[in-house]
């Protein structure tokens, strides 16, 4: 048994109640155990999928044996209101679609130099994208200054376009692939993922951005291109 992320965009014409009739029929063949779902309802896609604008879109977490699974996909690709689907491995993103970010640490007033101390009992290191702490280096960055500069925090951008700044956001922990509005930030006006030596992120935060905008490019998102109409 292995837990299981299941997102499906459905046909936005059914109701609430076709839409958990269909799903009890497809968690009936998967078996396991349902412990989260989340109806998102009907939302607009980032781009037309068959020629529909709009999908339902439920969220579903499964503990389920693998070995259900290509039977289960089997039923959803006869489905004709099953539009898309998406069966990762459950890594305790929210179904809500949130990121979770790591918390600042809770600031005294200034000492007599002028400078602030974290509290005594937050401790002073955070953790960055890849779950490390602030001053821990990971596999094959030790002796890498440019490495130790990168920060996994959203960017944050002000100033005119071609002259635009990056500004430090909260550090993120756990990136989730459904967050459309941090993904975004990561992503160029014509749809490309913004580099490396841009968002100064670690090298595994990227490796985890590029899969985490795969991901919601095929669940309609977030666009292919920006040329996509609404």
């Amino acid at each position: 048994m292995r837990p299981y992320e299941i997102v499906y965009v459905l046909d936005s014409a059914l109701e609430r109640e076709a839409v958990d009739d269909k799903l009890d029929s497809f968690h009936a063949t998967l078996g396991g155990e349902i412990t989260a779902i989340d109806h998102w309802g009907v939302r607009q896609l980032a781009y037309p999928i068959r020629k529909s604008k709009t999908g339902y879109y439920v969220i579903v977490q499964v503990t389920a044996d693998p070995h259900a699974l290509p039977e289960f996909e089997r039923l959803l690709k006869l489905d004709e209101e099953t539009m898309r689907y998406l069966i990762v491995l459950n890594e305790g993103q929210p179904t809500s679609g949130a990121s979770v970010l790591a918390e600042r640490p809770i600031l005294h007033a200034p000492d007599d130099s002028g400078a602030e101390k974290p509290a005594d009992d937050e401790p002073a290191a955070e953790a960055d994208g890849d779950g490390r702490e602030g001053g821990e280096p990971g596999e094959g960055e030790a002796d890498d200054p440019e490495a130790s500069a990168q920060s996994s925090g959203p960017p944050e951008f002000s100033g005119a376009r071609g002259r635009r700044r990056r500004h430090e956001g909260p550090p993120i922990v756990l990136l989730n692939y459904k967050d459309v509005t941090t993904l975004a930030r990561f992503v160029t006006e014509q749809g490309k993922i913004l580099p490396k030596r841009t968002t100064k992120v670690t090298a595994r935060f990227q490796r985890q951005l590029g899969t985490a905008v795969k991901r919601a490019r095929f669940l309609a998102l977030l666009p292919y291109i920006r040329d996509h109409e609404g």
